[in-house]
């Protein structure tokens, strides 16, 4: 068992770890914990980056008995339960999305309670909100009635898991993502998913066709914003922590604002916009959030802005699609 100072390396389980944020989650997890110390999980066959430096084994997270005895040998002190099915995927399966969401987290949180595990940390999203919360700076503390499945599953896990720490003293913490630009993974069926592939097609194609319209706003973050706020909040002492459920944001913006800013790099970009189902989803979203609580309780702060991010996904794109721009 690796130790640091004499003490024993927490070690953490992530589920659904090939998907957007967990496949550059367990690089970060294991450059901070070591390797042996971060098991990535998840059903299907892993890119290459999940298994070069530490294990990765199959995990079906609705088998509770697999579960388990997975956390027991190996000794697992904190399980982050990404596994999920995403929005625009969910609303054409909204079977398939309550038996992963829920049912899934059901199984994380059960597994934890029994097993007397250290915590849980279970993502969120702003899809939890919906077309009755204050759609510009929502609050951390607002009504949640979403009008999604997505939506609905994750007022589940938010709820869920609170209500497990009240009954059990489970330590159960969760983020509402916002949208997530990631250079590593590809997009996986959200709604936010066009501010990545507009990427690829510029440095492709020089053109993209949105399924937004061009003035949809939405929150933000670029995924080492991501993996450093999931990283701060397990750390976070816990008798700082007052919520269990935390916004966190960097920044806003639209796709033509998206667009414009990639056009000062790669001037032939042409972007079309036929907008699609997923418009609905978004307009029930949130522009931008409030993520005061987050900063307060654990000192959560970004560091990239708009500019900085368009700047390094075109570098770390051109690089490995082997096209210059």
């Amino acid at each position: 068992m690796a130790t640091r100072q004499g003490f024993k390396m927490k070690r953490l389980l992530v589920t659904g770890s090939y998907g957007q944020i967990g496949t550059e989650l367990v690089g970060v997890l294991r450059d901070k914990y070591g390797g042996e110390n971060v098991i990535a999980t998840g059903r299907k066959k892993p890119p290459e980056i999940l298994t070069k430096n530490g294990p990765y084994y199959r995990l079906d997270i609705l088998d509770e008995n697999q579960l388990q005895s997975m956390l027991v040998d190996y000794d697992i002190d904190i399980v982050i339960h990404n596994a999920s099915v995403l929005s625009a995927t969910a609303e054409k399966n909204p079977q398939l999305a309550y038996r992963t969401n829920v049912e899934g987290t059901y199984n994380v949180m059960e597994a934890v309670r029994i097993l007397g595990l250290d915590q849980a940390l279970v993502p969120s999203s702003i899809a939890a909100f919906g077309p009755s919360t204050p759609r510009e700076n929502t609050p951390n503390d607002v009504v949640t009635r979403p009008t999604s499945i997505y939506g609905v599953t994750k007022v589940f896990v938010e709820l869920f898991g609170e209500y497990y720490k009240l009954r059990y003293n489970v330590n159960f913490r969760s983020l509402r993502y916002p949208g997530v630009i990631s250079s590593e993974a590809l997009p996986g069926g959200g709604v936010t998913d066009y501010a990545v592939a507009i990427f690829y097609e510029a440095l492709k194609e020089k053109k993209y066709e949105c399924f937004l319209g061009p003035d949809t706003a939405l929150p933000m973050m670029y995924m080492p914003d991501c993996t450093k706020a999931t990283i701060d909040l397990i750390e976070a002492p816990e008798e700082k922590l007052k919520h269990r459920t935390f916004n966190v944001t960097a920044f806003s913006f639209t796709p033509s604002e998206l667009a414009e800013e990639i056009k000062k790099h790669i001037p032939e970009l042409e972007v079309t916009y036929k907008p699609d189902f997923r418009q609905a989803i978004a307009d029930s979203w949130p522009m931008s959030l409030d993520d005061s609580v987050a900063r307060d309780e654990w000192g959560w702060k970004p560091d990239y802005d708009l500019p900085a991010v368009v700047k390094d996904m075109l570098d770390k794109l051109s690089a490995k699609l082997k096209i210059s721009y």
